[in-house]
């Protein structure tokens, strides 16, 4: 793929696990996020340990993930908006953000913490990141995926391309 043009630029430290969370051995906390357009459309890139894995989303996920990642605000509420003042309306919250890769399909699994209980949802890969931003939760990736699809990242200069 040749490098990707910017038109969402936009890096972000994903705030650390919480306290008492534990991380798996076999899984890697995501560095930073960022959204870009490439000619094949909207890419995330997740990066972590030097590596970048691609998530292609959506124009609507790719604006709702800016707009967590910059504090930009749209007219109206997207639904990534929505689910986070509902959740925190309800005493609710994204823990963390696992991304896992099955038969070439990303698939993320969504902690919400409540008063009581901790639940874990199915959901899409860029939907989870979207709310894992939105409350600065950590975002994790199994160690296979980032071997499998993580692209090494670095070109002379320290320009970064895809």
């Amino acid at each position: 793929m040749k490098q990707l043009m910017l038109a969402l630029s936009v890096g972000m430290m994903i705030a650390g696990t919480p306290a008492g969370a534990a991380v798996e051995a076999a899984q890697v906390k995501i560095e930073n996020v960022q959204v870009r357009q490439s000619e094949h459309g909207f890419v995330v890139l997740l990066r972590a340990e030097g590596k970048i894995i691609p998530v292609f989303v959506d124009p609507t996920v790719a604006l709702s993930i800016h707009g967590a990642l910059s504090g930009e605000k749209t007219p109206r509420p997207l639904s990534h908006d929505l689910m986070h003042t509902i959740l925190t309306t309800m005493d609710a919250k994204v823990t963390q953000v696992v991304i896992t890769l099955r038969g070439g399909t990303y698939f993320g699994a969504l902690s919400v913490e409540t008063k009581d209980t901790t639940k874990v949802f199915d959901s899409r890969s860029s939907d989870a990141i979207a709310l894992a931003i939105h409350f600065k939760a950590p975002i994790l990736v199994g160690r296979d995926l980032l071997d499998s699809a993580g692209v090494s990242m670095k070109e002379p200069g320290g320009a970064e391309t895809l």
